[in-house]
């Protein structure tokens, strides 16, 4: 009888055991869904950004912004010429 008793207990330890096992697992599963499915927003309104980026410094938004068109063309632009350097160099 006390054989049959302690190999019930552990029966039912061994069941609880596999219960919270898959309880633990399920969670972690539901969490790891949540995560997947706000990943998915997150990329697809970084494609959105990317698009609006995109279309902002498309070059007809460029020919058209009032800062730019309000800009003056150079009039006898000089460009330096051979393989002279740009930075201040002191003399010594």
């Amino acid at each position: 009888m006390l054989l049959l008793v302690s190999i019930g207990g552990l029966i039912l330890l061994l069941a609880l055991l596999i219960l919270f096992h898959e309880n633990a697992n399920a969670t972690e599963g539901y969490k790891l869904r949540t995560l997947e499915h706000q990943r998915s927003a997150l990329l697809l309104e970084q494609e959105v950004v990317n698009m609006q980026v995109a279309q902002q410094q498309a070059i007809e938004t460029l020919q058209n912004d009032t800062r730019i068109v309000g800009m003056l063309s150079t009039y006898k632009a000089g460009y330096i010429q051979g393989n002279n350097s740009v930075a201040y160099q002191p003399v010594n």
